[in-house]
């Protein structure tokens, strides 16, 4: 797991090929996209822009995923994302689901909460349970963007 800010995102572009593309189009939102898939290399990165409102902690899960790294990017509002190693994850509330290239599970105490603002961002590695889009100090509207890159020979 990586957590920092977008004007630092240079010192993580050569953790993985597509990552660069990905920054690249993280540095270019201004909060205008169309909500949505972007395509910046086909199924291996892709962008998905999301306007939401944070939800209370009570309706948060644990997810996972297998096939592809999650780098989320927070354009505006706050929210609340907590992490644990995919280890430590003990209640299982969705089996793995290849089409949707996700598990989910309970929270769990052991967690590490994440206070995301405008211009943060954190990567999500497979062995990274997260659980996103929580209230930070209270409900809030949130711009967003989740790229999607495919893990592809970098694990085991």
């Amino acid at each position: 797991m990586v957590f920092d800010t977008l004007p630092h995102a240079a010192l993580y572009e050569g953790l993985h090929p597509h990552f660069a593309k990905a920054f690249a189009f993280l540095r270019a939102v201004d909060g205008t996209q169309t909500l949505g898939r972007h395509d910046l290399a086909g199924d291996e990165c892709f962008a998905l822009v999301q306007a939401y409102d944070t939800k209370p902690l009570s309706e948060a899960l644990f997810e996972a995923h297998r096939k592809y790294i999650d780098v989320q990017y927070l354009h505006s509002g706050c929210e609340t994302l907590l992490w644990a190693p995919l280890a430590a994850m003990r209640e299982e509330t969705m089996a793995y689901d290849e089409s949707k290239d996700a598990a989910l599970w309970r929270l769990i105490p052991e967690s590490t909460p994440l206070r995301m603002s405008a211009g943060h961002f954190a990567i999500f590695y497979p062995q990274d349970a997260h659980a996103p889009c929580i209230e930070w100090q209270r409900r809030e509207a949130v711009f967003k963007v989740v790229v999607k890159v495919a893990v592809g020979d970098i694990f085991p």
